[in-house]
């Protein structure tokens, strides 16, 4: 749900109306990151973006290349969701 709700928040999207997940990677894949010996850092493509996953202390970090929206409308390159697992 993290992906889908970066992605919703940087296209101002209702997250039902994004195309499902699974159309680029495997969700079960995502949720078995944290819990994976030697994970450092996936990307992928989703909906025009590339989503990053890294390996952080506390979970995994999604970031999200975008176009120079953030969470918190400030002008950045780069969107972070912070941890999640």
């Amino acid at each position: 749900m993290t992906v889908i709700d970066l992605v919703a928040t940087a296209t101002d999207t209702d997250p039902i109306s994004l195309e499902p997940l699974y159309g680029s990677i495997d969700p079960d894949l995502l949720d078995s990151l944290p819990d994976s010996d030697g994970f450092t850092r996936l990307e992928f493509a989703y909906y025009g973006y590339t989503v990053t996953v890294e390996d952080a202390a506390d979970g995994v970090t999604v970031a999200l290349e975008s176009k120079g929206v953030s969470t918190d409308d400030s002008n950045t390159n780069l969107l972070d969701t912070g941890s999640s697992t």
